[in-house]
């Protein structure tokens, strides 16, 4: 989570020098690079075995494609970091009940009533933040399916890491997914304007290298060895540290609201680890 906390104000700097689409396919297509050179590496296979690649193309269109498209178009359209890092609390309850139907999890009463609860923390802390305004419903709808496409990565990519570990699991993905990353990036690259400053290319190494590759490493062995449902629950500590990120180092300022809601799903987090499934 500390290394996904990250992300959104990563995604902010390398959009002051990058189109939004070419930080989300382009930050897929050099982990792609970097995915092929581990792999090498390690002697092992560029792909996984076919009977897999279903579950690989639900991981790429969840995490490779899905939520760095929907989450890099919502902080485009205006919606801040503190904003967005909040709303994706709801991660957590979407991770859960892809666990149920993908990965035959079966948490008890005691996991959902704190996962809902942190859930309906979060819904109310994004309507009292609209202000009855119709423009703000735009980029919490695209934070949404980036946290629906996520939820959908993070299940099937926490199922196959309980039979591969998860660096190659993300990385089979990256691989897969190359064929479309790579192409489009050099085209977006050519037909987009770039400017290049030490911030947005500080900002857009951060979330190919880290949130896009090295972040999965721990983050599917821990799905697996945890369990999804209940491991997924500490996604919730992200709003917190994406908030002090976001006050850090680019002097974002939140309210007590804000601090409110992240505290509760914090409160959340707590109470399902001690929950069995």
């Amino acid at each position: 989570m500390l290394a996904f906390s990250g992300s959104f104000p990563g995604t902010v700097y390398a959009m002051e020098g990058f189109n939004p689409w070419l930080v989300a396919i382009g930050r897929a297509a050099v982990a792609g690079v970097l995915a092929v050179v581990c792999l090498r590496a390690a002697r092992r296979p560029l792909l996984p075995p076919r009977h897999l690649w279903g579950p690989y193309a639900l991981i790429s269109l969840g995490v490779v494609f899905g939520f760095p498209v929907f989450s890099g178009l919502a902080l485009a359209l205006g919606s801040s970091t503190s904003h967005a890092a909040v709303i994706t609390a709801l991660l957590p309850a979407a991770t859960a009940a892809c666990a149920v139907l993908r990965a035959g999890e079966r948490p008890r009463p005691l996991f959902w009533a704190a996962c809902l609860s942190g859930a309906a923390a979060v819904t109310a802390f994004t309507l009292l933040q609209q202000e009855g305004t119709a423009a703000a419903a735009w980029p919490d709808l695209l934070l949404l399916a980036a946290l629906g496409s996520a939820a959908i990565g993070y299940t099937e990519g926490g199922r196959l890491a309980r039979d591969t570990p998860g660096w190659q699991v993300i990385s089979h993905a990256l691989v897969l997914s190359l064929p479309v990353t790579a192409p489009v990036t050099a085209a977006l690259t050519v037909l987009t304007p770039v400017t290049v400053t030490p911030g947005a290319l500080a900002g857009f190494a951060y979330v190919a290298v880290i949130s896009m590759f090295l972040g999965f490493f721990p983050w599917y062995a821990g799905l697996a060895k945890g369990g999804i449902a209940r491991a997924g629950q500490t996604q919730l500590t992200q709003p917190l540290l994406t908030l002090i990120w976001a006050w850090f180092l680019m002097g974002e300022r939140f309210g007590p609201v804000t601090v409110a809601a992240a505290l509760a799903v914090l409160v959340c987090v707590a109470i399902t680890q001690r929950a069995r499934t």
